[in-house]
């Protein structure tokens, strides 16, 4: 008796396996195309430079490569819609907090009609141009950039 529920389990077991693998994968395909509509940088809505205008406050953190110095900060930058930007911002690194409470920044950036971009920013606390690669998302109310040349990260907000 117990090899012919065997028998009968083995030949069941592999279809139902695969109508459960057929439906997970269609409900988290469908979960995905549902959530991920906010976020999708190739939304049917094409992104230009007028696409990021106010004021956008980000979180930042990573690790400046080569002396391995672990970053935090936070930034308040301005975008003004026609591919400037200026900003202000608090970065400690290493748990050393900057030697003034603000430092300025101007720069300039590009949103392409596929929602990235690219920006540069230039700050008297570093010593070369910052480049950033972007991703805007949510219709223009965020911003994930990296900063290019270390494991730098940051997520912005549009402040309403």
């Amino acid at each position: 008796m117990n090899h012919n529920l065997f028998s009968k389990i083995s030949k069941v077991a592999p279809v139902t396996m695969i109508v459960c693998g057929l439906l997970v994968s269609g409900a988290a395909a469908m979960a995905q195309s549902e959530s991920g509509a906010d976020n999708n940088p190739s939304s049917l809505k094409p992104c230009s430079n007028a696409t990021l205008s106010g004021d956008y406050g980000f979180v930042l953190e990573g690790v400046i490569l080569g002396p391995g110095f672990p970053i935090r900060g936070v930034v308040m930058q301005h975008y003004d819609g026609n591919g400037h930007i200026t900003q202000v911002d608090h970065i400690v690194t290493n748990g050393v907090p900057p030697a003034l409470p603000w430092t300025r920044g101007t720069g300039s950036y590009i949103v392409h009609p596929d929602c990235t971009g690219v920006g540069t920013i230039d700050s008297p606390s570093n010593p070369v141009p910052v480049k950033l690669h972007f991703v805007v998302v949510k219709d223009g109310r965020q911003i994930n950039q990296v900063v290019d040349a270390n494991a730098v990260t940051t997520i912005g907000n549009k402040v309403d």
